[in-house]
């Protein structure tokens, strides 16, 4: 055992986790790297250049005793896990921190401490784990280590000496950065003769073998062919396989105290493992669970419904197993009258929303139709009962409700001097509200603000990036829910509300929003035989109203001359027929209206 060291790679998106964890291997002569961001296994990952999922692995490393250090001489086992950077994936890296005992905090020397940094750095430290800093990319032209360094000393409070300054492309600082990993990372406490103790932090499906959950041994061993219990659900198993996490799966015999593995024990319902659950033997169970990780908490709903209504079972399964590589994904069954049935997704933001979609496409080839994204609102009635609301339709009628409470985020901005006015400007447009700014170093700032969450997941992200050219760094938690003055805008066709189309939006923004729908939906729902009137309401209040014209077919056409009574009597047959027609006529709304509404801003 004390020869393991445990450790996890977290830095801001974009700061050269992947590349730096691909020299580590070939250092360690793990495998041959042929590519660049060898862990990045999936297609998404390489096409996008982002990581998505956390990919655990291990390295033997030959230590070569240096002067007056901690650790003795000899082979140590390494294992990394290199997590995502992007907030929308934090969920990842709290798991991987709770399964390691050190973390390489990994800054771009050109671009220094961002946002996402400071908010995966908090989250290492709350849970005790060691830091060491390493300073990347210093072979680029653009480097500032120096500089970098200072907000890095400013940050930890460390020694200079102790930063390592490395480059993932040429490979420079590789072996110090090793070497520390084994000097500076304690390796794992346990008792391997005490019951068994594992924590499952992530897990996979497998077609042919089942789902494949991936453990660190905390206390006690685990053999292959035990019987094993997992903790919270209370079903019991055969170890069928365990073993150690290479760039392949690799068996082993047992796994002891301190160990990072996987089991294979032919578990078919995904509803059976859960991220967090403690793995312990059936004969000799250990006490208590162990503390897990924090229930996830989606910051954007949105609907998902299958394009055709027979793949509805289909969606499940796919979400399912989908749900078991990505524990961040939550879902619940709900139906619609337009868009037959379907599930309510929670998602982390809107890139997680997007990267979902794509997988459901590739990996399930699932088609989807995803309805406009909101978030949560807690509605007061007036008898003081209270009710989570996730789509307009679950709202209760206008006059029943006392108040509608939204959530609030406490948003931290770090961006250069120069783009301070514009931020403000669209964080103030977006109702928000400044709390204070900061100066990290040089003319670097850091602007903290509250936001109503709802303002935020469809094209905040987006907008900051481009006022600032890509140099300011976002990051958010949840802060409170607030009262505010929210009305649900309903979509009338012919005097028929539309679910599907209904949406929660601010007083302030209604009549400005109802006017640019209706007129959206009179470019794309197709003519009939009689007018179409479409309204945007609040409750019984129409505040917006566009007609499509009828269809006409010219009935006095055959009548040349003659008295005009008869093309009067004509045009009055005409007449109650339409009216007739209306009466039954309904009015099918295409797909692509549905879109279009997404696309409104």
């Amino acid at each position: 055992m004390n020869h393991i060291r445990n450790f996890c790679i977290i830095a801001h998106i974009d700061h050269g986790k992947s590349t730096l964890a691909d020299r580590l291997l070939e250092f360690t002569k793990t495998i041959q790297v042929t590519e660049g961001q060898m862990l990045d296994d999936m297609d998404l990952e390489r096409e996008r250049g982002i990581t998505i999922k956390s990919h655990a692995i291990q390295m033997e490393y030959d230590y070569g005793k240096a002067d007056n250090t901690r650790a003795e001489a000899g082979k140590y086992i390494l294992n990394l896990i290199d997590t995502p950077g992007h907030v929308d994936f934090s969920y990842e890296v709290s798991r991987s921190i709770a399964a390691c005992e050190g973390a390489l905090l990994v800054v771009d020397a050109t671009q220094g401490v961002q946002a996402q940094t400071i908010s995966n750095l908090y989250m290492a430290i709350d849970n005790d784990l060691e830091i060491i800093p390493v300073i990347n990319k210093i072979d680029m032209p653009s480097a500032m280590p120096d500089e970098v360094e200072d907000e890095i000393v400013e940050l930890l409070g460390c020694k200079r000496e102790e930063i390592i300054r490395a480059s993932g492309k040429t490979g420079e600082g590789v072996q110090q950065i090793l070497d520390a990993v084994v000097e500076r990372i304690p390796h794992p406490e346990g008792d391997e003769t005490a019951p068994l103790q594992a924590l499952i932090f992530d897990s996979v499906f497998n077609s042919f073998r089942g789902i494949i959950a991936y453990f660190k041994v905390l206390n006690g061993t685990i053999r292959q062919g035990d019987k094993v219990k997992f903790f919270n659900t209370g079903m019991e198993y055969v170890a069928d396989e365990v073993g150690v996490l290479k760039m392949d799966m690799v068996p082993r015999k047992e796994l002891r105290t301190g160990d990072v593995g996987y089991i294979i024990s032919g578990i078919k319902d995904s509803k059976e493992v859960k991220v967090g659950d403690t793995i312990t033997h059936v004969q000799r169970p250990c006490d208590a669970a162990i503390e897990g990780f924090q229930e996830v908490k989606p910051m954007v709903f949105a609907g998902v419904y299958p394009i055709d209504p027979t793949d509805y079972e289909n969606l499940r399964a796919s979400l399912e197993k989908l749900q078991l590589n990505d524990a961040s994904l939550t879902f619940t069954p709900e139906s619609s009258v337009a868009l037959g049935f379907g599930f309510r997704c929670g998602f982390l933001g809107l890139l997680h929303m997007e990267i979902v979609q794509e997988r459901l496409d590739r990996e399930f080839n699932m088609d989807v139709i995803t309805t406009v994204p909101n978030v949560s609102y807690m509605c007061y009635d007036k008898q003081g009962g209270e009710k989570e609301v996730h789509n307009p339709s679950g709202l209760p009628d206008q006059t029943l409700i006392d108040h509608i409470e939204e959530p609030y985020i406490k948003a931290s901005i770090i961006t250069t001097t120069d783009f301070i006015g514009p931020i403000m400007t669209l964080c103030l447009d977006k109702r928000g509200e400044l709390i204070d700014q900061q100066f990290v170093s040089g003319n670097r700032v850091e602007i903290h603000f509250y936001l109503p969450l709802g303002e935020i997941v469809i094209d905040f992200y987006d907008k900051l990036k481009s006022i600032s050219k890509g140099y300011a760094s976002f990051d958010y938690y949840i802060d409170s829910f607030r009262p505010s003055k929210l009305v649900k805008l309903d979509i009338l066709l012919n005097g028929e509300p539309v679910d599907a189309l209904s949406t929660l939006t601010h007083q302030d923004n209604a009549v400005t929003f109802g006017r640019r729908m209706c007129e959206k939906l009179k470019e794309l729902i197709p003519r009939q035989q009689f007018d179409i009137a479409i309204q945007a309401a609040i409750g019984a209040k129409i505040i917006a109203r566009e007609t499509i014209k009828q269809v006409r077919k010219d009935v006095t056409a055959k009548c040349y001359g003659g008295d005009v009574s008869r093309k009067r009597k004509l045009l009055e047959k005409q007449k109650r027929g339409k009216k007739r027609m209306k009466q039954i006529g309904n009015v099918e709304v295409p797909q692509k209206a549905f879109l279009a509404v997404l696309k409104l801003d």
